[in-house]
């Protein structure tokens, strides 16, 4: 039987038991049993999904981020999920089709290496849990074409050329033979193609 959800800083699972007094390396995952699936979820459905599944007591690992937000002038902190769109659940057959039948759900994927995933997602685990800065903007690295979908320059598309803090992204006009360059903050773009 799973007990309630164990809530982490930086993580949303649901797990069978509590960390063994004196176990840095300890995660949820290690108490969950059963076969693991990665669940590409419909878009933003990623809290819901797992809200759904905390209801049904499936095991599942939600890894979320702490991302710092700038509203109006105030500075506020959202968990966001660290890989947009995906869910990894544990469990068997039944418990694959109770999550198909939340109509949160894109996809279910097979894993056929369990024992890869589960040593992921113990790292993804630990690094979430710490008070490490973690980057949610895994799709936007050197050379993925990208749209500007807020600010000023909404619409733009371009190449990112490379991260750090901010994102220096490429724009050419290829009849010309000529090319700009433009900083911005990751939050204002969204991979393309």
């Amino acid at each position: 039987m799973i007990s309630e959800p164990v809530r982490v800083a930086g993580t949303s699972c649901r797990a069978l038991a509590m960390p063994p007094l004196g176990s840095a390396d300890w995660s949820p995952v290690d108490a969950l049993e059963g076969q693991w699936w990665v669940v590409h979820t419909k878009a933003r459905n990623e809290k819901a999904l797992a809200a759904n599944l905390d209801r049904m007591d499936i095991g599942y690992f939600l890894p979320l981020a702490r991302v710092r937000r700038r509203h109006g002038g105030r500075t506020t902190y959202v968990r966001l999920p660290l890989f947009p769109g995906y869910l990894f659940l544990c469990g068997g057959l039944d418990e694959r089709y109770a999550t198909l039948m939340t109509h949160r759900v894109a996809n279910v994927i097979k894993v056929p290496n369990q024992a890869r995933l589960k040593d992921d997602l113990r790292q993804i685990y630990r690094t979430v849990s710490s008070d490490v800065p973690v980057d949610v903007y895994p799709g936007i690295r050197c050379g993925r074409r990208c749209l500007v979908v807020k600010g000023a320059l909404k619409g733009l598309q371009g190449v990112v050329l490379r991260r750090r803090d901010v994102c220096r992204v490429y724009i050419a006009v290829e009849i010309l033979g000529q090319s700009a360059e433009v900083e911005l903050d990751p939050v204002l773009l969204e991979v393309i193609g």
